[in-house]
């Protein structure tokens, strides 16, 4: 494989781990499916099994939350032909609806990723929980003056 290919490899991987994330908070089940291959399977701890249940599981999960934020930090891939051994650390806040609290989780996304006729796509995923905790909110908030951001297509990030 050359030097190009492995970076080009490495990016289209890494432009799945972003769309998951901006599917998940913006509820874009559609878009958080395309990064799977059909039948991949998903531990989320609670949930285990193929990515076909999965989107509708964590659909109805995330209700119990007003919004969501994943923010992706390190991310080691390590390619090995057309799979892929992927690590991404994930620190993730729970806006709990009705309640003025974040669950905030750090975590880790280890992936087997594999690139088949539609590209790279996630093969397998576990969740690894380092650490949560809960937080109390203080924060006044920003006023109706500033834009925020919604569960759909109506959000700026799809303009």
């Amino acid at each position: 494989m050359s030097n190009v290919q492995a970076l080009l490899d490495r990016q289209d991987i890494h432009d799945v781990l972003m769309r998951y994330a901006r599917g998940i908070d913006r509820r874009d089940f559609d878009l958080v499916a395309s990064c799977y291959h059909p039948g991949a399977t998903d531990d989320h701890g609670r949930f285990k099994g193929p990515v076909e249940e999965f989107i509708p599981w964590v659909t109805e999960t995330l209700q119990r939350f007003e919004t969501t934020m994943h923010f992706l930090g390190n991310v080691l891939i390590e390619l090995d032909g057309d799979a892929a051994a992927v690590e991404t650390y994930c620190v993730a806040y729970h806006r709990l609806v009705g309640q003025d609290v974040d669950s905030v989780a750090g975590l880790r996304y280890v992936d087997r990723f594999e690139r088949r006729d539609d590209g790279w796509r996630i093969a397998d995923r576990q969740i690894v929980v380092e650490w949560n905790r809960i937080d109390d909110v203080t924060s006044l908030g920003f006023g109706p003056e500033y834009v925020r951001g919604r569960h759909d297509h109506t959000d700026p990030a799809y303009g």
